[in-house]
């Protein structure tokens, strides 16, 4: 019978369940450890069990094994404290579990296990690294290592190399061992990747300190007493603070004068040749002229190269820039000098584009196979977070120096604390940048070696080692491999998706445009910059500069950023003035509104165009702030002006129809109406629609207010009366609306026609009909600050004195035994817009032989329309009104040519049916179709009539109130100019001579072919 306690029995725990791949050889090697016996690991249980959670514990064992056997007797002393020293513990398996290299040292050097223990006390800050560095190669003094009274090593070449490669080790196990503790003991705290990154920086700066001592020794071996005054620059992640395990450092020399070029190149080429084989490599290339230039220059000679010849990303380059060993003074001095090149090289022609250029041709270089591998250069990768932050630093940074920062997470943190960019994406960027770089640290640690490169995604063996090392743990949906990869990509798509964001921004080729000393809007050269700029009033618009940037809040520094390219927007606006005024009204209206500055800041094209339409309009602020959602389409071209008009119409109609309370269905129907006026207005002043779609656009959206009132309102009434509807209505658009050519301040001329239904009798139906058209007139005529919503019934049969509603047979008879000619003049633009369609389609029949007459007009009334519109010439233009710019009825405007086409209906459009319709342009093709007016004439009073109708609308948009005559106030006609679109640098005498040019052609027409007698 067996033993019970035999490892066949079943109840001694397995080697396998401990995570080692290969059971048999992992027992053997606990077994040797004393971690392991017949009945399982027993009181070593907290020892297997923290081998277990390492990245590799196959890799762990087996280091232990290795360690065991070089420390002989030593290995009991390791083993007890592994037992009771949780610190070790972590410490010392989270090292051996994720790296061969470290195995290696630790092999060659066992006492080291030492430095692990909860109470070792490593090297605290960098002096204390120096130290360990120089006591290695016994160097002493208390000067600065390179420089005369510096310390200077006694172990030069080989010895000096083998001791510093050893003691330098050593420190990097230090923080190995800390940053992967918590791994394999997971109460231990972790080690945030930023105080890693600078562990590591520090390291390094105190190997290079360290080196000069040597290299000076060596230079005194041969002969060279006399040190020259050499400073050692850090570049890139050693400048920053942010180097990785393994990495080549980027160094620029510099001499204090050209007596010590000669000497200080010689030290500098022997710190390189010691500095190598023990710690790292140097990398001189970011030095003036890259490897084709001098090794070492003057400080003069830096700034000669930088002022004349020193390319974009050169500039980058030095934004890491920092003084790390040598003379610490000239250090300074080379640090004090550069500073004010880098931040003004965004001023340079193409600066935003040379950098977007540069970071493309590094992409292009990354092998199509790896690219989605690639954690430093590829899609997604470290470059992208870096390059966006620099780029950021330097537009933004002229005038903000809270971002002057050498450390990519220290700057992104102060943009987003500064406004440039949002917090969510600071913080997003912040996450995947530090997971971006733990993952890259892992990769290096497992053999020491230079590595940005993710393994294969379908290498489950290598995946999951660096998963567990990131701190992935296998679950019952995902091997920690699985994990990794989900992780890795989910970081890699939000990193481009925000490097494109941010990188791309067209707000920063408008910043980097805007000259630095601009950027600090508190100079006392800021009035003469904003005259310079076109403001009339320098210290007006310096009041609303500070109204805006008071304060510490974020809004306030998002606002400082944006407003110096604003200034420079507006200043090229009609207005600069009134717009700033405007976007500060629009501002302070919107200041709780959360999206509306992070817009602005985010989408370069909004910022744009909002100055454009500021600085040239008085009716888009004005509706801005009762609209700001239509602010949003400013970014979406397509969105803004292709919008179909009956899907509007349909949207706002059934909106209206949820609610049952009349005022607030029409207060419904006048947001909606605002939001696409607003939406109108901003397409038509950016130029993106044509003047047709306008005024169809217009038409549809009053007409779209009509009906979902006058639906409401029958609801209402009948409800109100308890009883069915008895009355269909009709909605008969005249004038304008009836042609589908609103303008922006048109009131809607309409008629309204009833007929009893539900077996309700002419006089119920009438009266209820009355009600009914008297709400939708008192609901949409109250006082608003939109543009007013005003019904005009004048057109009616009786004009004022008659009744609001008339049956159909009504109408008729009217017309029939007391209609004048202007009223069938009038109702040649009848046409059913609203209600009920059938109704209003039998008005429109019935009427036209009234405005279509058998055999034409009489010429008695021929005779009496051309004599009412002569009184209207002289009676009707306003008391001072110029009859050569009047656009309504002025010579050649919009009177002169309705009434010629109008009069050729009445004559002829019985005969010729095309001339049957409502609208202005296509009944004047149509009138020279037929031979009725010569092609060239129906073209100018066409040019003249749209011309005229754009310059009415025009004025609405500039001066935010209704106007039919050309302005005569020389800003409000530059803004007219604007509104037509016309280049800003054109005369406004232009904008008149071309509009009596176009308007006495037309007049000319009207002559021959409505006086013609």
């Amino acid at each position: 019978m067996a033993n019970s306690n035999s490892p066949r029995s079943g109840l001694v725990p397995s080697v396998a369940r401990y995570g080692f791949s290969d059971a048999e050889r992992a027992e053997t090697q606990l077994r040797g450890a004393g971690w392991w016996s017949d009945t399982g690991p027993g009181a070593a249980e907290p020892i297997v069990v923290a081998l277990s959670r390492t990245p590799d514990p196959d890799l762990a064992l087996h280091s232990v094994d290795r360690l065991r056997e070089s420390m002989a007797e030593e290995w009991e002393s390791l083993s007890a404290a592994l037992a009771e020293d949780v610190e070790l513990r972590g410490r010392l398996f989270g090292v051996l579990g994720d790296s061969t290299a470290f195995a290696d040292h630790l092999v060659a050097n066992p006492a080291d296990w030492k430095r692990l223990t909860a109470d070792a006390v490593p090297p605290r800050n960098l002096d204390e690294r120096t130290s360990a560095l120089l006591e290695a190669v016994r160097a002493e003094g208390d000067g600065e290592p390179g420089t005369e009274d510096g310390p200077v090593a006694e172990l030069c070449g080989q010895r000096a190399i083998s001791a510093l490669r050893t003691t330098y080790r050593g420190l990097l196990l230090d923080i190995a061992a800390r940053d992967l503790a918590s791994i394999a003991e997971p109460a231990l705290s972790s080690v945030p990747y930023e105080e890693v990154a600078e562990l590591l920086s520090d390291a390094a700066v105190a190997a290079l300190r360290a080196a000069m001592s040597v290299a000076v020794a060596e230079l005194r071996q041969v002969g060279v007493h006399d040190t020259p005054r050499l400073s050692v620059v850090a570049m890139g992640k050693c400048g920053g603070r942010e180097l990785n395990y393994v990495s080549d450092v980027d160094v620029v020399f510099v001499a204090d004068g050209e007596d010590d070029i000669a000497t200080g190149t010689r030290l500098a080429s022997t710190l390189m040749r010691i500095v190598g084989p023990a710690f790292f490599e140097i990398d001189a290339a970011l030095r003036p002229e890259g490897k084709a230039g001098a090794l070492v220059r003057t400080l003069d000679g830096h700034l000669n190269y930088y002022r004349r010849w020193a390319r974009t990303w050169e500039f980058q380059a030095l934004l890491k820039a920092r003084p790390v060993a040598g003379d610490r003074e000239l250090g300074a001095r080379y640090l004090e000098a550069v500073q004010p090149l880098v931040w003004t090289a965004s001023e340079r022609e193409d600066f935003v584009v040379d950098v977007r250029a540069m970071r493309r041709r590094v992409e292009e270089h990354v092998p199509a196979e790896v690219v989605e591998r690639e954690l430093k250069l590829g899609h997604g990768g470290l470059r992208d977070v870096e390059f966006a932050v620099q780029l950021l630093q330097m537009v933004h940074g002229r005038s903000d120096e809270e971002l002057r920062s050498a450390s990519t997470l220290e700057a992104l943190r102060a943009l987003g604390e500064g406004g440039y960019v949002a917090r969510a994406d600071a913080a997003d960027l912040v996450d995947s940048y530090r997971f971006l770089r733990t993952v890259e640290h892992r990769l290096q640690l497992r053999q020491l070696r230079r590595t940005h490169l993710f393994p294969e995604f379908d290498d489950a063996g290598g995946l999951g080692v660096l998963g567990r090392a990131v701190g992935f743990r296998s679950s019952g949906r995902n091997t920690a491999g699985q994990a990794l990869v989900a992780e890795f990509r989910r970081h890699a798509k939000q990193v481009r998706r925000l490097h494109e964001k941010l990188f791309y921004r067209p707000l920063l080729e408008s910043v980097a445009k805007v000259p630095t000393e601009a950027l600090r809007l508190t100079t006392s050269a800021a009035e003469e910059r904003l005259s310079a700029l076109g403001y009339g009033s320098p210290k007006g618009a310096l009041r609303h500069i500070g109204a805006l940037t008071a304060g510490m809040s974020r809004r306030a520094s998002i606002q400082g950023a944006l407003l110096p390219v604003l200034l420079d927007l507006l200043g090229n606006t009609p207005d600069p003035d009134g717009g700033l005024l405007a976007y500060r009204k629009v501002s302070e209206a919107l200041a709780e509104t959360p999206w509306y500055l992070r817009l602005l800041r985010d989408e370069g094209v909004v910022v744009e165009r909002l100055a454009q339409l500021l600085g040239t309009s008085k009716l888009v602020p004005e509706l801005l702030m009762r609209a700001p959602e239509v602010l949003r389409l400013l970014a979406d071209t397509p969105a803004l002006s292709e919008r179909d008009p009956v899907e509007v119409a349909m949207s706002l109609r059934s909106t209206v129809s949820r609610y049952s309370d009349p005022s607030r269905a029409a207060a419904a129907a006048r947001s909606l109406r605002r939001h696409e006026l607003l939406r109108i207005a901003c397409a038509d002043l950016l130029g993106l629609v044509e003047p047709a779609v306008v005024y169809r656009a217009l038409s549809s959206i009053w007409v779209a207010v009509l009906e979902s009132t006058l639906d409401m309102a029958m609801r209402d009434t009948a409800a109100s009366a308890d009883r069915e509807v008895p009355a269909r209505v009709a909605v008969i658009g005249m004038g304008r609306l009836g042609g589908a050519e609103l303008g922006y301040g048109s009131d809607a001329d309409v008629m309204f026609v009833c007929e009893p239904c539900n077996g309700a009798d002419e006089e119920t139906a009438v009266k209820f009909a009355s009600t009914v058209v008297e709400q939708v007139r008192r609901l949409l005529g109250q006082p608003s600050q939109d543009p007013p919503l005003e019904v005009d019934i004048d057109l009616r049969p009786e004009g004022k004195q008659g009744p609001l509603v008339r049956t159909l047979d009504s109408y008729l008879g009217y017309y029939r035994r007391w209609g004048e000619v202007w009223e069938a003049q009038a109702l040649l633009r009848a046409r059913a817009v609203a209600g009920d369609a059938d109704l209003g389609e039998r008005f429109c029949r019935a009427i036209d032989p009234i405005r279509y007459p058998e055999g034409g007009l009489e010429e008695a009334k021929a005779r009496e329309i051309r004599r009412i519109k002569a009184r209207v010439d002289s009676e009707r233009l306003p008391r001072g009104a110029d009859p050569a710019t009047h656009t309504k009825l002025g010579r050649g405007g919009l009177a002169d040519v309705e009434w010629t086409l109008q009069l050729l209906q009445l004559q002829h459009a019985r005969d010729v049916p095309a001339l049957r319709t409502t609208s202005t342009v296509d009944g004047l093709r149509a009138a020279a179709e037929a031979g009725l007016l010569a092609e060239s004439d129906a073209n100018d009073l066409i040019e003249a009539w749209t011309l005229a109708t754009r310059v009415r609308n025009a004025v609405m948009l500039v001066r935010g109130k209704p106007g039919d005559q050309l302005p005569k106030k020389s800003q409000e006609r530059v803004g007219v100019a604007a509104a037509l679109g016309y280049p800003s640098s054109v005369d406004t005498g232009e904008v008149v001579d071309d509009y009596l040019r176009v308007t006495r052609h037309a007049r000319a027409v009207v002559e021959r072919v409505f006086y013609d007698t």
